[in-house]
């Protein structure tokens, strides 16, 4: 199911910033606290001095001494030896939002795209939000229609960065009404889980269990025991009819069994460790 063995803090979206900044303390501490060397990512946006600089502030502010932004504007610039060396130097690299497509074509197949992936399986701890988070999978959303009923072809899909296998992810959830449009990805990828995560909501994954941090929910969308569905005999924007479909929706604390498709109940359900 999953190859990192660092964790993933993987973030739907518009975290908290200036109170109590769950999320974000979370990374730092699980990058090492104050000792962290924070790598800000700012491929994804068109705003990368403004961003980062955003992020950089709110880092500062937590603590942490070491932090800075790297922009990769073309793919010659992700080839670098100077990304490469930025990324193995790094105890936390945090991908902010904008375009997941910009991410996945600038990084995608480059130096330092093999360098994330080595320092995933070396403890390196990864985060994204907003468009950050839809690129962790190895397949991803890169656009659709929200706010409506699961429909044929109302999302399109691409290869994500594959930092986490066996899951599509969704972001800005309840707030931006996505369940339709994540519906129709999972119903032509029932082998994925669908995780539509809500704004300053977060889920932390180590191996193939991930627990939910934050304000708000993970919705988790399970099309493995489908029993009906009439895909097959739709046309572009056709009404999509599914029988079988599990949802789980899970607030903080509650932890995810991947491998299982389950919830943890019981003993396991509320822990303090993922």
């Amino acid at each position: 199911m999953t190859k990192q063995k660092g964790p993933l803090v993987i973030v739907g979206g518009a975290e908290d910033k200036k109170n109590e900044m769950t999320i974000l303390r979370e990374f730092v501490r699980l990058s090492g606290g104050t000792h962290s060397k924070i790598v800000v990512m700012t491929v994804a946006t068109k705003l990368p001095i403004e961003v980062g600089a955003e992020y950089v502030d709110v880092f500062e502010q937590i603590g942490v001494a070491d932090v800075r932004t790297f922009d990769v504007s073309s793919r010659e610039d992700a080839n670098r030896a100077s990304a490469c060396k930025a990324i193995e130097e790094a105890t936390g690299v945090f991908f902010t939002g904008g375009d997941q497509l910009r991410i996945t074509t600038l990084l995608g197949g480059t130096s330092m795209d093999a360098a994330l992936q080595t320092g995933l399986e070396q403890g390196l701890v990864l985060a994204g939000t907003s468009a950050g988070a839809s690129m962790m999978s190895s397949t991803m959303i890169v656009e659709g229609v929200a706010e409506t009923n699961p429909r044929m072809g109302i999302v399109n899909m691409a290869p994500g960065m594959e930092f986490l296998d066996g899951v599509v992810i969704d972001q800005h959830f309840a707030q931006r009404g996505r369940l339709g449009r994540l519906l129709s990805a999972v119903a032509q990828y029932p082998h994925h889980l669908g995780l539509g995560i809500d704004e300053d909501t977060a889920i932390i994954v180590r191996g193939t269990t991930f627990e939910v941090i934050g304000r708000g929910a993970v919705s988790v969308v399970d099309a493995g025991a489908l029993l009906y569905s009439n895909l097959q005999e739709l046309r572009h924007n056709d009404a999509l009819a599914l029988g079988g479909v599990q949802l789980h929706v899970l607030p903080a604390g509650y932890r995810f069994s991947l491998r299982e498709r389950a919830l943890l109940t019981g003993q396991d359900s509320r822990s303090g460790n993922v």
